[in-house]
């Protein structure tokens, strides 16, 4: 493959993603857990996905270690509503960066000047970009 190039011009495949959104509530069934995909999808917009998934992880790693190391299962007993407080927030953002940054096919002369002017609004208000930010950085653990 070194040296291997495409043909000036030529399009290999050509397709649109679908932006779809899914949560599973709760993450919990009886000693199932739900972490990452498994338990939500979110759209690539704000690149979301896998961070909740590592937060998933990290909230379901210490739920387990509190339960068999300390004998304490509030943590475990917690951890879909701990999870899914992060999950609808990045619902939230991603939804929200999508009506931001994309076109849509339906969408109306109105709906356009509306997401221009949610644009104009992020890039010249100190508030709204410091909000922007916070959300596309990510939220911090409780």
């Amino acid at each position: 493959m070194d040296g291997w190039r495409p043909k000036e011009g030529r399009i290999l495949q050509k397709g649109v993603t679908g932006m779809r959104s899914f949560v599973v509530e709760p993450l919990q069934f009886g000693h199932l857990f739900l972490a990452g995909d498994a338990a939500h999808i979110v759209p690539p917009t704000g690149a979301k996905g896998m961070n909740l998934a590592l937060a998933d992880v990290h909230y379901l790693a210490e739920a387990l270690w509190a339960r068999y190391r300390e004998n304490d299962g509030r943590k475990l007993d917690a951890y879909s509503a701990t999870c899914l407080r992060r999950i609808w927030k990045a619902q939230r953002f991603s939804w929200w960066m999508t009506s931001l940054l994309h076109l849509f096919d339906d969408a109306s002369p109105f709906d356009r000047k509306r997401q221009v002017a949610e644009l104009e609004y992020v890039m010249s208000s100190c508030a709204a970009a410091t909000s922007l930010a916070e959300n596309y950085v990510g939220l911090p653990l409780e």
